[in-house]
């Protein structure tokens, strides 16, 4: 994983959407073909706007393999579509304790306090997932519009 991290970090490397899809699979992997399962249908289940059944279906994964940061990112975005920022963000924290550079955790934990109005705590989470992966396009365009905002240049 280290070399992976070490290829996306490089904003030089032309081989950084390849370890970002590296890396991506392998924290999708749980060494548990339930738990691989539940995470599936949870995300299935969020695909198809069934919030409710996103929600169970992750907090059955997050019950049985509290140390799978992924089922927390994943339930935070059933949270999140839910309305739920409390429990998303909560969850995001536990998903960032068990994988520091959980990139997508902190994009998505910037986004979240940017829509509850806590800018300045979303520009830090946006910059440290820049830190892990200088390539999210999300990530830069929000730093882009809070600094913007910020200097009160924003239009």
């Amino acid at each position: 994983m280290e070399a992976l991290f070490s290829r996306l970090a490089d904003p030089d490397s032309e081989s950084w959407r390849l370890a970002e899809s590296d890396i991506l699979r392998e924290w999708s992997r749980s060494g548990s073909p339930a738990m691989d399962l539940l995470l599936k249908r949870g995300e299935d289940a969020l695909d198809r706007g069934d919030i409710p059944a996103a929600i169970g279906h992750l907090t059955a994964l997050t019950d049985h393999a509290p140390d799978f940061a992924a089922g927390f990112q994943m339930r935070a975005s059933a949270y999140a579509a839910a309305g739920q920022y409390g429990p998303a963000i909560a969850d995001l924290a536990r998903a960032l304790e068990l994988e520091p550079r959980q990139f997508a955790a902190l994009t998505q934990l910037g986004g979240m306090l940017e829509e509850i109005g806590e800018d300045e705590r979303a520009l830090q989470a946006y910059r440290a997932s820049l830190k892990i992966h200088p390539h999210q396009q999300e990530a830069i365009d929000a730093v882009a519009r809070l600094e913007r905002a910020q200097t009160g240049t924003d239009i």
